[in-house]
């Protein structure tokens, strides 16, 4: 038996799994427990993926602000199980910066009459009595799709710039399924009239959620060690470089750990790889037509500047949406208000500012020091902290955060979608593993079906975050408020 031989041959495995963020990990775990020998590889140098802690200092940071809700009772024991009393309930607060005022987030009545004015509120409903009567005939775009249901003028105060900030393309380029994918099931009318009076009757309102002490990466952590104490074996630094196939089966898979290349033999394949990339490494290559529909695939980065501020309290929110057009930044969170832990200096606050943009545009190759100035001198002209106030800062570059929804992706992933079901042993999780903007809890779940599928089930990994059943509003509930429609829309936690 050859070297490369025998390295398989000592590493085979009954289920490889790529990529260790919460679907990886939730799949791995899974794997163990139904007694399964999994194999995790992950590119980086932790756990965690999108939804990981970043450190600094002894400062943690969360990049992007992950709350912890959910409605399935597996994922809320599992959570629990793994964190203890290490998982904080946290009443949630947030705001909205627009028009140069802060918006109490969920809207509050005086609040939101004495910041947009009573002519403005008139308008709000006036707008939306017209998109009754004179409806865009065709749903095509998010623009279409909100302004049906809320009218012009609340899209534009709470939907347009934010969102296009997110997305970087204008609202009539984002796919209308997106937005039914998440604002599905609310009821407008309830919405404008909760925003203006406070009448509140929904279920569903998420006035707070679960936290863990030191961000979410405690959580991963703690699932990644659970995974190696039933027997399985996680890889850290270990990029999946190439797949073979035959006869419609992932027959091996390449891998670079700590300088050198392994080869191993699949019986099953699960992915959260970027559904693209995972096209990419096939090997003979996929049809044209498959490469050609996962190029019109693409994604939203994320950096985050991170300060830390020599005071006690900045402001009370966790996070703040910004909308105004006049700077970049998108969100705006603060650490200590998610825990206390997260800052080890009780006379210090720690501030995270949020930018979306593209891998390799102008903001994503922006040198440090640019990146700082920009997000210190924005700080200051929102009122939020003077720059004397800085004592340090940190960057963090998150690739590929988010899949884009443009009108072309819903074509483009079913043609990546059919050609991957002739697969018998592959199956692919997540949020990047599926394209899908999924929730934590929806992705882990993925995670856990496609380890199901793999005994004696034949779950649909593609109805999760899709079904009545998995989304986070009441099935039955009658009507639905501005917090809601938020969270469904472009607020989701991550």
């Amino acid at each position: 038996m050859n070297m490369e031989k025998k390295k398989m041959h000592q590493r085979e495995k009954k289920v490889v799994v790529i990529g260790a963020g919460p679907a990886g990990l939730s799949a791995a775990h899974e794997a163990v427990k139904q007694k399964m020998t999994p194999l995790l590889l992950e590119k980086a140098d932790r756990v965690g993926g999108i939804a990981r802690t970043e450190s600094y200092k002894g400062y943690y940071f969360d990049v992007g602000g992950h709350r912890f809700f959910t409605k399935f009772e597996k994922i809320l024991a599992l959570w629990h199980d793994l964190m203890g009393e290490d998982f904080l309930k946290v009443p949630r607060k947030s705001s909205i910066y627009f028009n140069n005022r802060f918006y109490n987030y969920p809207l509050r009545p005086l609040n939101a009459l004495f910041n947009l004015g009573i002519h403005e509120s008139f308008m709000v409903i006036l707008s939306f009595v017209i998109s009754k009567i004179s409806p865009y005939p065709k749903e095509e775009t998010f623009e279409e799709w909100v302004s049906n249901r809320f009218g012009q003028r609340l899209y534009k105060t709470f939907f347009k710039t934010y969102t296009e900030k997110v997305w970087g393309i204008p609202c009539k380029q984002i796919g209308a399924d997106w937005a039914a994918q998440r604002i599905k099931g609310l009821s407008l009318t309830a919405t404008i009239y909760n925003a203006l009076f406070g009448f509140q009757n929904s279920k569903s309102l998420i006035d707070e959620f679960d936290y863990p002490t030191k961000g979410p990466g405690m959580m991963w952590d703690r699932l990644h060690e659970k995974t190696k104490t039933g027997g399985g074996e996680v890889l850290l630094n270990s990029e999946v470089i190439s797949l073979n196939h035959e006869n419609g089966h992932i027959t091996d898979a390449t891998y670079i750990h700590q300088g050198k290349r392994f080869k191993i033999a699949v019986e099953h394949l699960v992915s959260s790889a970027p559904i693209t990339t995972l096209v990419s490494m096939l090997k003979p290559k996929a049809p044209d037509k498959v490469l050609e529909a996962s190029h019109g695939l693409s994604y939203r980065a994320f950096i985050i500047v991170i300060f830390i501020i020599d005071k006690p309290s900045l402001f009370s929110e966790q996070w703040i949406y910004i909308h105004s057009p006049n700077v970049r930044v998108g969100r705006i969170q603060n650490f200590k208000n998610w825990s206390a832990a997260m800052v080890p200096d009780p006379n210090h606050t720690s501030i995270g500012m949020e930018y979306f943009c593209t891998e390799g545009d102008h903001l994503w190759t922006m040198p440090k020091a640019e990146l700082v100035e920009l997000a210190a001198r924005e700080l200051v002209e929102l009122g939020l902290a003077d720059t004397n106030d800085i004592v340090d800062e940190f960057v963090v570059h998150q690739p590929k955060a988010y899949p884009v929804y443009d009108q072309n992706y819903s074509n483009c992933l079913g043609v990546i979608q059919k050609f991957i079901a002739n697969f018998k042993n592959l199956q692919t999780i997540g949020r990047n593993g599926m394209h899908r903007y999924n929730n934590m809890d929806h992705s882990m779940l993925t995670g856990m079906m496609a380890i199901q599928n793999i005994t004696n089930h034949s779950h649909d990994l593609w109805s999760v975050n899709e079904e009545d059943e998995y989304l986070e509003e009441e099935k039955k509930a009658p009507t639905a408020n501005c917090r809601e429609l938020a969270d469904k829309a472009i607020y989701s936690n991550g």
